[in-house]
């Protein structure tokens, strides 16, 4: 069995954290050594202060808005829908979902096809400004660099990135299937792949005008595959924890924040949250070792399960997700309106609010919200009732926060 340690790295006087195999440490007395500067290095990680961006008086802190960033036919749509829609309810947060929708520079291979311009970004960054509003883009690292049976950008132009390379991927894709294939992942001790990650993710970042930056890193389910020469027999949840740190250091070098999907985070088997919730893979016992300035974003979309209190207690500051199920949001909302009123001060501040996912492009999701039921509309309901849909659900959280905000 082979072990990571996490060892303490200067790179133009700043400090980084990066695993070193295992087949490198050449004594115990060094590995206890190296084991001894993590422990440092993740206790000075948890000092690091990020100005405060949302007000600890307020009921809700972060008042969020996850959506696909647009494409460029819905645009001015999608401008429209920040000023009428958003700003009258009080949204404070926008997380776009955006990937490689952007006509990067630094790698244009990896931009889509019809991607938005500078120009066209610069727009939204125009209304939220004005508006107040923080924008938080995202790119999906770690995990879901495929869907169905088509390579993510990511692996289509960089396949050597690839930790399973000999999974193919099928013609036609069925869940579940023999390689319990959901989504491929890249190997995050690959030598190379960090360039091109920091590279697009900073340009991103900049060109939103983002002091925040969403790195997804959820439903991970291939990582330290055995046949991966570089990480096999490593430890999955110090893998997962080695991505987050790299990730939260490259990050904070430029004052930004991270944040991430906390699923990995929770363990599936014992609490009965399943392997999409939470995880099977132990990845799970990361949560212990990396920084707590990380914002969590805890998403459960049918039961209003009580796992932000389990990441507030670990230290981390926490926003509840709902998705497309309107009493399961309404409760949650009251939960974090509660759990804010009566926590201790140290407590209090770890709850941070709530943001409403939606998971389905931004033109669908404005047509189901003005009573358009168009195709795109009517395929994000839930399949056990058509009533609840993300724009319901959407309603149904604000409506529950301006309640709860008159109430104060």
């Amino acid at each position: 069995m082979k072990h990571a340690c996490l060892t303490k790295t200067y790179d133009n006087e700043v400090l980084s954290c990066a695993f070193q195999p295992a087949q490198k440490i050449t004594s115990f007395r060094l590995k206890m050594a190296l084991c001894l500067v993590s422990a440092i290095t993740l206790l000075f990680f948890s000092q690091v202060d990020i100005k405060a961006q949302y007000s600890d008086d307020s009921v809700f802190p972060v008042k969020g808005f996850c959506i696909n960033s647009p494409s460029p036919s819905e645009l001015d749509r999608f401008v429209k829908f920040i000023s009428d829609e958003l700003v009258p309810r009080g949204v404070n947060t926008l997380l776009l979902l955006g990937d490689y929708n952007y006509q990067f520079k630094t790698y244009p291979q990896l931009s889509d096809s019809g991607a938005l311009s500078r120009d066209d970004i610069k727009k939204i960054v125009a209304v939220c400004k004005k508006n107040k509003f923080r924008i938080i883009p995202q790119i999906n690292l770690l995990g879901h660099q495929s869907w169905s049976n088509k390579t993510g950008n990511l692996l289509k132009h960089f396949p050597e990135f690839d930790e399973t390379p000999h999974i193919k991927m099928p013609e036609k894709y069925v869940w579940p299937n023999d390689d319990f294939l959901y989504c491929k992942s890249y190997c995050p001790l690959h030598p190379d792949v960090h360039k091109v990650l920091f590279a697009v993710i900073d340009e991103l970042c900049d060109v939103y005008e983002a002091d925040a930056f969403h790195a997804g890193m959820d439903e991970v389910f291939y990582l330290g595959d055995d046949k991966c020469p570089r990480c096999q027999g490593i430890d999955k949840a110090e893998l997962f924890a080695g991505e987050v740190i790299r990730v939260r250091n490259h990050l904070a070098t430029r004052g930004r924040e991270l944040w991430i999907w906390g699923d990995r985070l929770l363990e599936g088997k014992i609490t009965g949250l399943g392997f999409w919730e939470a995880a099977y893979n132990y990845t799970w016992r990361a949560i212990d070792m990396i920084p707590k300035d990380v914002v969590i974003c805890d998403w459960h979309y049918e039961r209003p399960d009580q796992t932000a209190v389990y990441f507030a207690m670990k230290g981390f500051r926490v926003v509840t997700c709902p998705w497309r199920t309107p009493a399961t949001a309404v409760i949650q909302t009251e939960d974090m309106a509660r759990w804010r009123k009566y926590a201790t001060p140290e407590m209090r501040p770890r709850y941070y609010g709530m943001v409403q996912t939606t998971w389905m492009d931004t033109g669908g999701f404005m047509d189901g919200f003005y009573g358009n039921l168009s195709a795109r509309a009517v395929g994000a309901a839930h399949p056990k009732n058509p009533d609840f849909t993300p724009w319901a659900t959407f309603k149904a959280m604000f409506t529950k926060i301006a309640e709860l905000e008159k109430m104060k």
